[in-house]
């Protein structure tokens, strides 16, 4: 019978602290990639584990001795699609180095991977939720990601909300993708011919003027790439914000960013703290 979704498991799973001897040759590994292949054909509302175990030519219940459930399945097949990205023997690093190239260079470099990635893989964009334990592949990809805006005039929290945000962005406009297959695999008409045919809608339109005029001046006829203009105009205000952290810099504590206060001395500051000096020395050793 299947286990009870156990966070503490899935991280035991992932990180392959808990080693298992391999059954006829079923192994986890083996698991995974099958699972991975059926929801790429399927998607992820396909993905079952008696699907797998069928894929497999084992019973469902051979599964279970390895991956508790399909909750735990999902994590395992994301950690193992965000390694795709990752050099072969990629180690964790202490203090990732700022890309040479320049932070948006090597953050738009690392959202078109992710797009190609979700592109060959549509299923990762529908696993919701905020409580999904993330893996090896996953956490290093991540910390890699982070590296792209360390060293920036960004606040370490804003580096975080905005590597955030790219990520939300990319799969909004995954999912977008997906729900589009989806019905015209269910329909069999694409998406330009369903929309074509709606005339009777069409009919009701010419009496909204913004939406004439538009229509009148081709705003719909060459419709610009979506995902495209979204991350061009994400990077902008990532770097109209790092800009204005520039040019208030010395107003503000370098470490934390929060606005510095006139020292009695009447010296200028750098830190609002001991605790914030400290942390930045202890950085400034690592790298």
């Amino acid at each position: 019978m299947p286990m009870t979704p156990d966070p503490e498991r899935g991280v035991e799973l992932l990180w392959r602290q808990e080693e298992r001897e391999p059954r006829r040759g079923l192994t986890l590994d083996r698991i995974v990639r099958a699972a991975i292949e059926l929801a790429d054909a399927e998607g992820l509302e396909g993905l079952s584990m008696r699907k797998v175990a069928d894929r497999l030519g084992f019973t469902t219940m051979s599964l279970y001795r390895h991956v508790p459930g399909r909750d735990q399945l999902v994590e395992l097949m994301l950690d193992e699609v965000a390694g795709e990205a990752l050099p072969p023997g990629t180690p964790p690093a202490e203090e990732a180095p700022r890309p040479p190239q320049g932070w948006r260079a090597a953050l738009e470099a690392v959202a078109r991977q992710a797009w190609e990635q979700r592109k060959r893989h549509p299923w990762v964009a529908e696993v919701r939720g905020t409580r999904h334990v993330p893996g090896p592949n996953a956490v290093a990809s991540y910390d890699s990601l982070l590296a792209t805006l360390t060293g920036t005039a960004l606040r370490p929290s804003e580096v975080i909300a905005a590597v955030g945000l790219l990520g939300r962005f990319i799969d909004a406009e995954a999912l977008l993708l997906v729900e589009t297959r989806r019905e015209e695999r269910r329909s069999g008409v694409s998406e330009e011919e369903w929309w074509g045919a709606r005339d009777s809608l069409y009919a009701h339109l010419d009496r909204y003027p913004t939406i004439t005029r538009l229509w009148e001046s081709g705003g719909w006829d060459h419709p610009v790439d979506s995902f495209e203009f979204g991350l061009r105009r994400l990077l902008d205000g990532i770097e109209t914000l790092i800009r204005e952290r520039e040019e208030n810099r010395d107003e503000t504590c370098q470490e934390c960013g929060t606005p510095l206060e006139t020292a009695s001395s009447g010296r200028p500051r750098v830190y609002c703290s001991r605790a914030c000096q400290q942390r930045a020395y202890r950085r400034r050793r690592r790298a």
